[in-house]
């Protein structure tokens, strides 16, 4: 996308590090011709300002580095409007389960062929299983025996995320290893998100200690567990009296997770509130659609999202090789 900055216009930059998580338009110098400069234009999510390298995550997912002293020209710009009826993109089973592996990032990957290995201390069964996806590069037997070498170096018990049509699953389970965790993945268009009560929600860009009490999943939350919380492209952590959720803008898309109520301030319309600010940020960055994850047997949650306009878009399970 190219940013608006008309010819005749004064180039200025009107952007700071107090802009991250904004959506700006940039211009650089990527050299010379003829003795003139030449520029190139971007337009995304500031995602960081450090030590003289400006980051910007454009719609597409992809992220851009700017060397500072390039830079002759930026603005902070307006989301593009939101569209009534707007459709959720064309998207793969496979783009999704990555897109949200990106939002989950394990803190140790490997590949094996065109999977990933991913480990994170133990810390939820995504982040320390690993993602079928493709060929593996060598046959089923032998690859689910080096995934099983490597989860045992680390201590962690192997875990397959595998998707429900993926090709693998009836040789892995024919093989020893165990079904638990079906999960639908499902998407909606972010725009009726926007519609959504959100007062009395704050967005922070770490999750503070009223989030972090608050996330039932946590335990002792530091270290790798804390890097995976953390972690993703463009991370916004919403807090309530009694609720908080998690999202995580990448390009066209915003992740929705950790959207937890606790028992007392349930049917107060919390969830929402939360969804709806989350959106809301989302929406500023750029995004236009809306994903997550949800385990199968969890009726209140697929109520809560089949209200919000949530439709299933593929599932997902995990095969463990059960403890000899």
């Amino acid at each position: 996308m190219t940013a608006d900055f008309s010819s005749g216009a004064r180039l200025e930059i009107r952007i700071t590090p107090a802009d991250v998580g904004k959506r700006i338009s940039v211009r650089q110098v990527i050299g010379t011709t003829d003795g003139h400069p030449m520029f190139t234009d971007t337009v995304g999510v500031l995602a960081s300002w450090d030590a003289g390298v400006v980051s910007v995550t454009r719609r597409t997912g992809e992220t851009v580095r700017i060397e500072e002293s390039s830079l002759v020209a930026g603005k902070v710009v307006p989301p593009a409007p939101a569209r009534a009826g707007a459709r959720v993109p064309a998207v793969t089973d496979q783009e999704l389960d990555e897109l949200a592996s990106r939002a989950w990032p394990a803190t140790e990957t490997a590949r094996l062929g065109q999977w990933t290995l991913r480990a994170s201390g133990g810390f939820t069964r995504r982040a320390n299983s690993v993602l079928v996806a493709g060929d593996p590069g060598r046959p089923l037997p032998d690859a689910l025996d080096a995934v099983a070498r490597w989860y045992g170096e680390r201590g962690l018990p192997p875990y397959l995320q595998m998707p429900d049509r993926s090709p693998h699953a009836a040789g892995a389970a024919a093989l020893g290893w165990a079904r638990e965790g079906d999960t639908v993945v499902r998407t909606a268009p972010l725009a009726p998100l926007l519609e959504l009560p959100r007062e009395g929600v704050s967005l922070s860009r770490v999750p503070e200690a009223a989030w972090l009490a608050a996330y039932h999943r946590t335990g002792d939350l530091a270290g790798a567990a804390l890097a995976v919380v953390s972690g993703g492209p463009s991370v916004w952590f919403a807090t309530a009296p009694g609720a908080i959720g998690r999202a995580v803008v990448d390009g066209r898309w915003a992740l929705f997770g950790a959207v937890e109520v606790e028992p007392a301030f349930r049917r107060r319309g919390l969830a929402r509130a939360v969804m709806g600010a989350l959106a809301r940020r989302a929406y500023e960055e750029g995004a236009g659609a809306a994903c997550l994850q949800v385990e199968a047997d969890n009726t209140a949650a697929r109520a809560l999202y089949d209200g919000l306009g949530f439709t299933d878009h593929h599932g997902y399970h995990y095969l463990r090789l059960p403890r000899p």
